[in-house]
């Protein structure tokens, strides 16, 4: 299973490697964002807001805040993620973190 398939029954998702954006960094990876009209922008790079003017987007950015890049740390993420998309946000940047018990 991938990440991905948790999230596509309610939305339309691309991964880098899909539209053949890897290797792309992530200043031009904003520019092709921002001319794809996409919704929002789901990373897992915690320092994404700060080296990038991500103000300059038009789409939301969730970063996943998890201690492993994982599936079985990411899945537990999938109701915050599709809440959050859900509904409208007024931050440009939001934090979805995993907790740990």
């Amino acid at each position: 299973m991938r990440f991905k398939n948790c999230l596509i029954n309610n939305h339309e998702v691309y991964t880098v490697k899909d539209i053949g954006w890897n290797g792309v960094k992530n200043g031009h990876l904003l520019l092709l964002i921002l001319r794809n009209s996409f919704e929002a922008w789901i990373v897992v790079d915690k320092s994404i807001p700060y080296q990038q003017n991500i103000n300059n987007l038009p789409c939301l950015v969730i970063v996943l805040n998890v201690y492993r890049n994982t599936l079985k740390h990411l899945l537990p993420l999938v109701p915050g993620i599709l809440n959050v998309l859900q509904q409208e946000q007024t931050s440009k940047v939001l934090i979805i973190e995993e907790k740990i018990i």
